[in-house]
């Protein structure tokens, strides 16, 4: 998960509450269950307890703080149902644009645009 904090730094790190405090936004990202990518965590239930993004630890965010995720989300692992689904998410926005972004960046640096 990244944090960008109202110092104008940019940092990744595990959702600490010090990582998160103050953040302007929180991204987390999206764990391959398909490709067993929770290498180095025990279980899902240890990597959701270290860094799933629920309630509690939002309330440490910037009031205004948008979620971002890249989708599709692993609900109930890397964030919960509520959050994912909630007014400060702007995951189904990210992930409306992802592909029309990508293909708009790859037509500027091919030179077709």
């Amino acid at each position: 998960m990244a944090a960008g904090s109202r110092s104008g730094t940019n940092s990744a790190a595990p959702p600490r509450s010090s990582v998160i405090a103050g953040a302007d936004a929180v991204m987390t990202l999206r764990v391959q269950l398909e490709r067993a990518a929770v290498g180095g965590v025990p279980s899902l239930r240890e990597y959701t307890r270290h860094w799933g993004l629920d309630e509690k630890r939002m309330r440490l965010a910037g009031t205004d703080a948008p979620i971002l995720h890249p989708g599709p989300t692993n609900e109930g692992v890397e964030i919960t149902a509520e959050l994912a689904n909630g007014p400060r998410s702007l995951i189904g926005c990210q992930v409306e644009n992802g592909v029309p972004i990508r293909m708009a960046v790859l037509a500027l640096v091919t030179g077709a645009a």
